[in-house]
């Protein structure tokens, strides 16, 4: 093995494979050096050299997703550190394991007009799980620094940063270890959970209960909890697309169930108690109709953290869902109520109006994300971008095998493609990318890298700019609308498929939809987008009416 010669790189290094960190993502760069030849000269690191360092802190997002396993990123001084911010905020609203290892000047060098230099200590203060301001020279201090920012992101789920200041020369080696680093480990003390009385009165007294599910990791619920609760008169159980949670009596299209109600309707619909688990929820009319409507307790189940998003959360439990509910289970009893039924009865009529004007729309946006979900192959991964995408993907029934992501921490559209890529490199399953123009061309750099597996696939619904804007409030057909809201433009992604190594399919109707979906899911030599170009100026009144319709 080789190894730099600069003690501190070492410890991280030796560190990092003590704990068992074994992906590391490496933008390329001078000032960390040291930490490059120590990762990428030895076997127990499998290591990722992509150049743009906001890519590739997403990248590593993706990978710690599918991995369930922190992913270390390593970048040189100055703004290429301030570049893994939006991927940082993402893990730590996502609740994924990230370490961003920072090399950076000595310290006597900030501020003096040195080059390549900035204030990286703290940096990321807002939205790290901690922060390790290493000195110089390793020491005990800095190996207890270390291993907590490690320990800290696997035990808690979310980011961590390193800031190592190295000193010239970088380069040189050494052929043997020449530390011996003190591993310390984090301290969990795990609450004994026992539930109350007065939680399982609240239960078994409320005759309506919603439960809404967040994004989650598929496959972690017990069947005995989707059972349990999809067997109770007083339960309704609204999913999201990216819950991973799915039975036939659950309701995974909010969004078609509630935009339709009238003031009667929400207030039959309003629930004595709310439960919620799992991430963020996308649907802005479900939190529109809780903010309002709300009830009179919400419990929100989640080991690591709560987020009053109703503004009526009256308890947090800091257990799992699976433990939760196998300590309430056997205490609650059977209520009687209609709750269930008011919700199945919704479902089915929904579902009824929801295919009717399906049959009939034009070529759209809505029919082109139903055509494609309905098509992904079973067993496979379906990543989502935000904005439109995920808002279209709500609306639809999505096979259960498939398992479905999204960034929805801090809901942006500046890494979708850079975490899909991540996230099929770390799963090893076929993945789909399903975008839209907008997000695709802002993170087109999240294509440049070596490791896109051959079945990889991107579908780009490319309506000519943002078309989210048209669905909101306030959408206006002036030239300022079109310039600033919407960013109106004319590119496809023909020249960055090729430039990038990717099959290249189009679509521009109903019937070279079906041709193209077939093509993109054959191809499987090399990596494949299929662009599906839509008319800008239908989507949203299809979409717009298709509410109109649901009654």
């Amino acid at each position: 093995m080789t190894f730099p010669k600069i003690p501190l790189a070492q410890s991280i290094i030796e560190i990092c494979a003590q704990k068992g960190i074994r992906n590391i993502v490496i933008s390329p760069g001078s000032r960390n050096a040291p930490l490059t030849i120590g990762f990428a000269s030895q076997s127990r690191f499998k290591c990722y050299s992509i150049a743009d360092e906001r890519c590739a802190a997403f990248f590593a997002v993706g990978m710690a997703q599918q991995l369930h396993e922190p992913v270390a990123v390593v970048c040189t001084s100055g703004s290429a550190l301030l570049n893994y911010y939006p991927a940082f905020a993402e893990a730590f609203y996502s609740q994924i394991p990230l370490i961003v290892i920072s090399a950076d000047r000595p310290y006597d060098k900030i501020d003096i007009g040195d080059g390549q230099t900035i204030r990286q200590r703290d940096v990321f203060a807002n939205h790290s799980l901690f922060n390790a301001n290493l000195m110089e020279n390793a020491s005990a201090d800095n190996d207890h620094l270390i291993s907590l920012a490690i320990d800290t992101a696997m035990e808690h789920k979310g980011p961590v940063h390193i800031n190592a200041p190295f000193e010239e020369p970088l380069y040189e080696t050494v052929p043997e270890l020449m530390v011996n680093p003190k591993i310390t480990k984090l301290n969990i003390e795990k609450p004994n959970f026992q539930i109350s009385d007065a939680v399982v009165e609240i239960w078994n007294n409320a005759k309506k209960k919603l439960v809404l599910v967040g994004s989650n990791e598929p496959n972690i619920f017990d069947a005995a909890v989707s059972e349990g609760l999809a067997s109770d008169p007083s339960v309704i159980l609204m999913t999201e697309t990216t819950s991973n949670l799915h039975h036939p009596t659950f309701i995974n299209n909010i969004d078609t169930i509630i935009t339709p109600f009238t003031g009667e309707d929400f207030e039959a619909f309003q629930p004595d108690l709310l439960v919620t688990f799992g991430g963020m929820i996308v649907s802005k009319r479900i939190k529109a109709f809780l903010r309002k409507y709300k009830p009179k307790h919400h419990w929100h189940i989640d080991p690591l953290r709560a987020y009053d998003t109703f503004g009526a959360l009256t308890m947090h439990f800091e257990i799992s869902v699976n433990d939760f509910f196998a300590s309430l289970f056997p205490l609650a009893e059977t209520t009687v109520s209609g709750y269930t039924d008011i919700g199945q009865s919704v479902k089915s009529l929904r579902k009824k109006r929801h295919d009717e004007y399906l049959s009939k729309i034009p070529f759209s946006d809505f029919k082109v994300f139903d055509k494609l979900i309905t098509a992904l192959p079973k067993d496979s991964q379906l990543q989502i971008s935000n904005s439109s995408a995920i808002r279209y993907a709500q609306l639809i029934d999505i096979d259960p095998s498939i398992e479905v992501f999204c960034n929805r921490g801090t809901s942006g559209i500046d890494g979708s493609t850079s975490t899909a890529v991540g996230a099929a490199v770390g799963s090893e399953k076929q993945t789909t990318l399903i975008t839209g123009d907008i997000g695709f061309l802002y993170d087109s750099n999240g294509l440049w890298n070596n490791y896109i597996p051959k079945n990889f696939k991107i579908v780009l619904v490319n309506n000519g700019g943002g078309g989210i804007f048209r669905i909101l409030p306030g959408h206006q057909e002036t030239p300022v609308f079109n310039t600033y809201f919407e960013t109106e433009h004319q590119l496809t992604a023909v020249h960055l498929a090729k430039m990038f190594g990717f099959d290249y399919f189009t679509a521009h109707d109903e019937s070279s939809l079906g041709k193209g979906i077939a093509a993109v899911f054959a191809s499987n030599d090399k990596p494949a987008i299929l662009e599906v170009f839509t008319p800008t100026y239908v989507n949203d009144s299809v979409l717009l009416q298709y509410f109109r319709e649901l009654t």
